[in-house]
């Protein structure tokens, strides 16, 4: 991947982004691929939190693992694992026809899209902070946006309103799996979940 496709990929996910997923489906990425850059990503997105974390201010009681990185990475990765086999068993129950790897593909591209929009909002927040708050409340609505159309495309789904069922009920899968995740962690031993 070359800035040459990647650039004008983000340019199409901010206009037209079931047009972006069904370029990223075209690519047929091998299984090995997709999880390795999912591992990548989530490794992106573990670097960013911790940037955040350590602009925290020391005042604020953070969780036990919020100092660990291997933690912070198990959890990162962890969630997109968890939301990922969610979403794509909840998109079949509803109706959909789309393949694992091919919701793997779009959900670490938009993971990518995310993680940069953060770094941006980190450096933001030092110039501008007031814009910062502002630019973070149209992230998260521009994801929710992208996300069901990627939904749709990934999942082959009739509708945006199946797109919309397939992320609440594949958000209640990941709070269960999260839990389960923790435990498995240990993390309520640290009286996190407590």
């Amino acid at each position: 991947m070359t800035p040459d496709v990647l650039i004008p990929l983000a340019r199409t996910t901010l206009r037209e982004p079931r047009r972006a997923a069904e370029t990223i489906l075209s690519w047929q990425l091998s299984r090995e691929t997709l999880w390795t850059a999912m591992a990548l990503v989530a490794a992106l997105y573990t670097f960013v939190l911790s940037l955040l974390i350590a602009l925290t201010p020391s005042t604020l009681n953070l969780p036990g693992y919020a100092a660990s990185p291997l933690a912070l990475f198990v959890l990162v990765a962890g969630i997109m694992v968890v939301y990922v086999h969610a979403a794509y068993w909840t998109g079949l129950a509803v109706g959909g026809n789309g393949t694992l790897d091919g919701l793997l593909a779009v959900m670490v591209w938009l993971q990518v899209m995310r993680a940069v929009a953060e770094l941006a909002l980190i450096v933001l927040s030092f110039v501008m902070p007031a814009m910062a708050t502002l630019a973070s409340i149209v992230l998260t609505g521009w994801s929710f946006w992208v996300m069901l159309h990627f939904l749709v495309a990934a999942l082959h789904l009739p509708s945006m309103g199946k797109a919309f069922l397939v992320l609440v009920l594949s958000g209640i899968g990941l709070v269960v799996g999260l839990g389960i995740l923790l435990a498995l962690i240990g993390l309520t031993a640290q009286g996190v979940l407590n």
